[in-house]
């Protein structure tokens, strides 16, 4: 609770955190079909119709309803960006904390394959593993958590060598501490703050990738509704119907910039030398 009133307390924490809790209900409602119409569903006498009173965001080229499905996008592209971030961060984590404990020739080859995954750019990298695996929601998941596994590599790694090095690790292997527990219980534990900030801003650069996999014909596949997607299909009727177009690029949009500020008032409250600073 002590967190929730810290974030909510802050000004970006405060906006951020609003904009979050609003998308994952959405996101939610869209996973599990709570929709004002079927995402699926084509009314044909109703084609290309302006946002009404019962097409709230108007609807497609097919009839189909755009704030239903630009609900079921939205939990598309959620699923896909959780359950990357996840991947990322927990294999991440595991790499980066084996690396520093271990050192030497593990630390080395962990590190140069993280070297050479971030010598490319994130999106053409994913564009190369979906290539080789193909197309789909799930290749989509493993494509992003790749790519960003050496961020969690690194943001752990550095800060787990300069606490190794402290002399309550030392303590805990003079009494005989275990292995696993003083990874566990000193090395995690003190992590625990610039992996929740690395976190929320991985979700924000997630979607952005999932959408950008999505638009690009690479990700979520058609019938199943994704934001990126729903652009992609508004390109050719930007003049005749713009809600196509505007309502998908404002939820990817306010989306990243609510994970952002977020991210970023996490940032100020978990950081000592922040929070000093603005006290």
């Amino acid at each position: 609770m002590s967190m929730l009133r810290a974030i909510f307390s802050h000004p970006s924490g405060r906006i951020g955190g609003t904009i979050v809790v609003i998308y994952v209900v959405v996101a939610l409602l869209g996973m599990f079909g709570i929709t004002p119409h079927d995402p699926l569903q084509q009314f044909r006498i109703d084609r290309l119709h302006a946002p009404n009173a019962v097409y709230w965001m108007g609807t497609d080229l097919f009839g189909r309803d755009v704030a239903s499905r630009l609900m079921k996008g939205i939990g598309q592209s959620f699923l896909v960006g959780f359950c990357a971030v996840t991947l990322a961060s927990f294999t991440g984590t595991l790499l980066g904390l084996t690396a520093a404990w271990f050192g030497k020739t593990w630390d080395g080859l962990v590190m140069r394959v993280m070297d050479v995954l971030l010598a490319f750019p994130a999106i053409l990298l994913a564009l190369l593993i979906i290539a080789v695996a193909g197309p789909g929601t799930w290749t989509s998941v493993a494509a992003i958590a790749i790519v960003y596994t050496p961020i969690f590599t690194r943001v752990v790694r550095g800060p787990a060598l300069s606490i190794k090095a402290r002399e309550f690790v030392d303590a805990a292997r003079t009494f005989g501490s275990s292995r696993r527990y003083i990874l566990t219980r000193h090395l995690l534990l003190n992590l625990v703050a610039p992996l929740t900030v690395q976190v929320t801003l991985a979700l924000a650069w997630a979607l952005l990738t999932e959408a950008g996999l999505s638009f690009l014909g690479l990700g979520t596949q058609p019938p199943a509704s994704s934001l990126g997607l729903m652009l992609a299909d508004s390109r050719n009727l930007m003049e005749t119907a713009p809600w196509l177009l505007i309502f998908p690029a404002l939820a990817i949009m306010i989306s990243i910039l609510g994970f952002n500020l977020l991210g970023d008032a996490l940032r100020d409250i978990l950081d000592p030398k922040t929070r000093s600073r603005t006290a």
